[in-house]
């Protein structure tokens, strides 16, 4: 299969993957929750904000390197949390970690995945990231936390934004749940895809068996129960500070809190000990109707990004929209859906081809704007239609005539 002509951009393959994958894992990959509004307005938020670029500007010399917690990556991307991969591809989440080591960015791997971390560190290798939910049982998630960092894993990232399940009704619908379960709609999805019935399920079904959460401790599978995808997994809704502080005293490596849209939360978990925020509503898969990341970057931005690693993630999909996140104080953008319909089209080379778009897009982007590397991005390179947008330093009209006659200077 020759990608680069069948998949021109990460639409394409979300195509392939679904054309490939049966419905029920497909949707929970793709879809949001109740109405969806969130997931919409997760990507039509970009369309607010435009782009102003600068002219004759020397670009020959441009490249998308970044450096994130003092390691030097070939572009401001790191391949988020994804419990889902190892359906979607035999043995996915190793997939995806190799296809990040190559194209020379950081991988997370989900506490949800179908792989052991262990395996995962052995097979793949590269810088890799430990993503962590609390559990009721603290002792389970810090049992994770130590295996992770036995295992070489570099950076801790704790999701504090699922303290409940999110009302995905088409996993109800689809009866798709872990354990699986066999009604005749499913059986008749499955065989109606038999590429992914025999690469994916038929592989587990003669190696390991029924896929499961292979990270999860003995005792929390102990305490699984069959039910739709999401809320089968374990979770807390008695996540406080003092956790984080937990975490902190025994994680000796990156901490990233992952799920913020608050600033004042941003700061207190920077003040807690956080190295990083990640600005996220989980790709529009939990609560309804809830703000966009982009919405809310400037001002988190403006509350921590002298002081922490600002990260964002949901609904990117161009290039372009990693440039917009760039330009608004994000030091790296966090991909989670686009590498997976890349891995579910076509494994590794799928993965590998998603992020080959996304260098391409952002080292043109940022030619057409002038500009010859990510960290020369700023909001002066945009446009917001919506002032909601602008970000609060602009909105002081002080520090805009500053920031404006830099830039004269400057041409």
């Amino acid at each position: 299969m020759d990608l680069k002509t069948k998949a021109c951009n990460i639409f394409d393959l979300r195509d392939m993957a679904m054309k490939r994958v049966p419905r029920g894992p497909f949707e929970f990959m793709d879809r949001g929750t109740e109405e969806e509004v969130a997931l919409r307005n997760n990507r039509e938020v970009f369309d607010r904000i435009r782009f102003r670029p600068r002219t004759f500007r020397d670009v020959s010399k441009r490249t998308a390197e970044t450096t994130i917690f003092g390691v030097k990556h070939a572009m401001p991307l790191v391949i988020a949390p994804t419990g889902t991969a190892g359906l979607l591809w035999y043995e996915g989440e190793i997939a995806l970690a190799r296809a990040a080591k190559a194209a020379g960015i950081p991988f997370t791997l989900a506490t949800g995945s179908m792989t052991a971390m262990e395996r995962v560190a052995g097979e793949a290798g590269g810088e890799l990231w430990f993503q962590l939910y609390l559990w009721p049982d603290r002792s389970m998630s810090h049992e994770l936390v130590n295996r992770a960092r036995a295992a070489g894993y570099k950076a801790l990232v704790v999701t504090v934004d699922g303290v409940s399940a999110g009302n995905r009704e088409y996993n109800v619908r689809n009866g798709f749940t872990l354990p699986f379960s066999l009604s005749p709609k499913s059986a008749i999805d499955m065989l109606a895809h038999p590429r992914w019935l025999l690469g994916v399920m038929g592989r587990y079904m003669l190696t390991t068996g029924m896929p499961m959460y292979q990270n999860y401790p003995a005792a929390a599978r102990a305490k699984m129960t069959r039910g739709p995808m999401g809320r089968s997994s374990l979770r807390t809704d008695s996540i406080r500070w003092d956790d984080l502080d937990a975490l902190r005293k025994i994680w000796p490596h990156k901490l990233i809190v992952k799920g913020m849209l608050n600033a004042q939360d941003a700061l207190e978990a920077v003040n807690h000990g956080a190295d990083g925020v990640d600005v996220s509503n989980h790709g529009g898969r939990n609560l309804d109707g809830v703000v966009s990341p982009m919405e809310v970057l400037p001002e988190i931005v403006d509350a921590v990004g002298k002081k922490t690693t600002v990260f964002v993630d949901s609904g990117f999909r161009r290039g372009s929209d990693v440039v917009k996140a760039l330009a608004l104080g994000a030091h790296a953008v966090m991909i989670g859906r686009a590498t997976l319909y890349g891995v579910a089209a076509a494994g590794e080379a799928g993965a590998a081809r998603a992020l080959e778009i996304f260098h391409e897009e952002i080292r043109r982007n940022i030619a057409l704007l002038g500009v010859n590397t990510v960290g020369e991005l700023g909001p002066q390179y945009l446009k917001f239609v919506d002032p909601a947008l602008r970000p609060a330093a602009l909105a002081r009209p002080a520090l805009r005539a500053i920031d404006d006659a830099r830039h004269a200077a400057e041409a």
